[in-house]
């Protein structure tokens, strides 16, 4: 069931039944020690109580937390799944026929599936508010980013403009504001991206990275911001975003790459990361990471919780504090337009890319 009140979008919590088969490196390795090593979005606590209750089963069979996984098991996990609200500001139609639809995403609010989001995932929204039953988008913004997405309705045409993207016969334009004063005139990076932790989501500029280019051009500065048109000639995960903090002018409210507990042990500007400092980096992030989803273990009293949070009375998670309806959900960097074979896309600019501008810069929701 899903609400919207508040400014935000809220899925009520529901049972999700995940159903794995057995990884070669999770073999002989205790059932608790793979969901404790290899999920760590819960506690080692939830986990043993989740294999007692059944939740968690081998093979469909009710198993002991010291079982070992051998090959070809398949594993089955009931988690009580809670998705963090977003935000409830609607998508924008820009162009909706019969193989092609064109939305303006708003920031905050993922591409598709995955992690804490699942029915709060663009292609869901979009698939129960048209009525279509199956998308499949083109270009991939990350949540953070707001803009332009291509979504097909037929794996013929996804797979026509896909190819025209691999090929760079896609024009792409983005719009950014970033902290400082960014040089007047097109400023080329080429440096190129790896993926330091796919887990945490972390890229960054290494020497073993594949080959990335973004142009960058000034359109305005403020005093303490500018405001840039990118345009991206590759299309690797982050890629604008790691270049410009690369540059040493992050996006201004940027939470993975301009503000702690990232940015510390990030390289010093036009600096490359070391493979040392890319372990000290993740190993840093993990050790500071709390669970997103705790547990209570006193039975006695299930609704509250020492700290004032609420707890889930169906598997005693604590509630983490929710957004609110003033929570910046995104960065500023927008997909503003695509141009390819006989079609040209583009958006309405977003509202901080005007001048005067003196909101306060906050890190967006993580």
């Amino acid at each position: 069931m899903v609400t919207l009140n508040t400014g935000l979008r809220r899925v009520e919590p529901y049972f999700y039944h995940h159903r794995m088969h057995t990884k070669e490196r999770w073999k002989d390795r205790s059932i608790l020690d793979v969901f404790v090593q290899e999920f760590r979005n819960r506690s080692p606590d939830y986990y043993k109580n989740a294999i007692e209750k059944g939740w968690i089963t081998v093979n469909k069979n009710i198993v002991s937390p010291e079982t070992i996984v051998r090959t070809n098991d398949v594993i089955r996990h009931a988690e009580h799944f809670h998705e963090t609200p977003i935000t409830a500001r609607p998508f924008c139609i820009i162009h909706h026929d019969d193989d092609l639809l064109v939305v303006d995403k708003p920031g905050g609010i993922p591409m598709h599936s995955s992690g804490r989001y699942r029915y709060n995932s663009a292609v869901e929204i979009l698939k129960q508010a048209l009525n279509i039953p199956r998308l499949y988008p083109i270009n991939r913004l990350d949540r953070h980013t707001s803009g332009l997405v291509i979504m097909a309705l037929t794996p013929e045409r996804a797979t026509e403009i896909s190819q025209d993207i691999e090929r760079r016969m896609v024009q792409k334009e983005y719009l950014c504001r970033v902290q400082g004063e960014f040089p007047p005139g097109k400023i080329v990076c080429d440096a190129p991206i790896k993926p330091i932790s796919f887990k945490l989501s972390l890229h960054y500029v290494h020497e073993d990275g594949k080959l990335c280019m973004t142009e960058f051009e000034r359109i305005s500065y403020n005093g303490q911001t500018s405001v840039l048109k990118c345009r991206p000639l590759t299309g690797r995960t982050h890629q604008i975003r790691v270049h410009l903090r690369y540059l040493g002018f992050p996006i201004a409210n940027d939470p993975m790459y301009n503000f702690a507990p990232v940015t510390p042990w990030l390289p010093p500007p036009m600096t490359y990361m070391s493979n040392s400092k890319a372990d000290q980096v993740v190993q840093h992030l993990l050790n500071r990471t709390c669970y997103e989803q705790q547990e209570v273990q006193d039975d006695t009293d299930n609704s509250n919780s020492s700290s004032g949070n609420d707890v889930c009375l169906e598997c005693s998670m604590l509630l983490p504090e929710e957004p609110t309806s003033k929570t910046n959900f995104g960065i500023y960097l927008h997909a503003w337009r695509y141009q390819g074979k006989g079609w040209d896309y583009k958006t309405k600019y977003p509202k901080w890319v005007h001048e005067p501008f003196h909101d306060s810069i906050v890190p967006a929701y993580m």
